[in-house]
């Protein structure tokens, strides 16, 4: 599975607005990808869990691609920031059909609970070994899928964490991988050879595997596509 990852904090040339992210989920999902995560953003340009601005951007872009599960963001840097922020989920009345949970932020267990009781997925972003502890050793929630996530490091030393993380899992959970930045291609090559999911898209990085500039989300895809197909 390919997840299209279309805005996030990288600012220009991510799509912010409810509208151009649906144009960007539209071809994001004609380009081969099969899921998407997304971050709405209010009239300020700002990353926003309100319920209006989830909404918004939930309806445009379930318009634009019907039957695509679509994925928010709940990192804990949102303003109004940390347990603040746990009031305007709760208000939410379109519902994502998943949310990524990063293990790394201290309430991840209350939001991760949160979710649950709303009826939505939920991803658990694991960024280092830590995490991945905290993952196995805590009494969390079922979760739809682990998310590896490697920081933009050196590719060599995120192939090497990603490794240590894999060890560490239950054997058969649903798990994708993906890196940011200098790690990206890298961590794409090894999803498909590990036979896990992956995402892509301008939250992650803006260059194809060449380094050359992404002209736009659906490029970026369909480039993790064409690395699949010669696997």
């Amino acid at each position: 599975m390919i997840q299209a990852c279309l805005n996030g904090g990288c600012g220009a040339p991510a799509p912010a607005t409810p509208d151009d992210i649906a144009c960007a989920a539209r071809a994001a999902v004609d380009a081969g990808a099969e899921a998407l995560h997304i971050h709405p953003r209010g009239a300020d340009g700002a990353e926003s869990l309100a319920p209006e601005d989830v909404s918004s951007c939930l309806l445009r872009v379930r318009a634009a691609v019907p039957g695509i599960p679509i994925g928010l963001g709940t990192g804990a840097w949102i303003a109004p920031g940390g347990r603040a922020r746990h009031a305007l989920m709760r208000a939410w009345t379109e519902l994502p059909d998943y949310v990524s949970v990063n293990l790394c932020e201290e309430d991840a267990p209350e939001v991760m609970r949160l979710m649950q009781q709303m009826g939505i997925g939920i991803e658990a972003g694991l960024w280092s070994k830590a995490d991945a502890i905290r993952f196995v050793e805590e009494n969390l929630p079922p979760v739809l899928r682990v998310l590896i996530e490697m920081p933009d490091v050196a590719p060599e030393d995120a192939a090497a964490e990603a490794e240590t993380i894999l060890r560490m899992l239950p054997n058969g959970l649903p798990m994708l991988l993906h890196g940011m930045g200098r790690s990206t291609w890298g961590m794409v090559n090894m999803a498909f050879a590990r036979g896990l999911d992956t995402r892509i898209g301008f939250e992650d990085t803006v260059q194809m595997p060449d380094g050359t500039q992404a002209p736009d989300n659906a490029a970026l895809v369909w480039a993790v596509r064409e690395l699949g197909n010669a696997q």
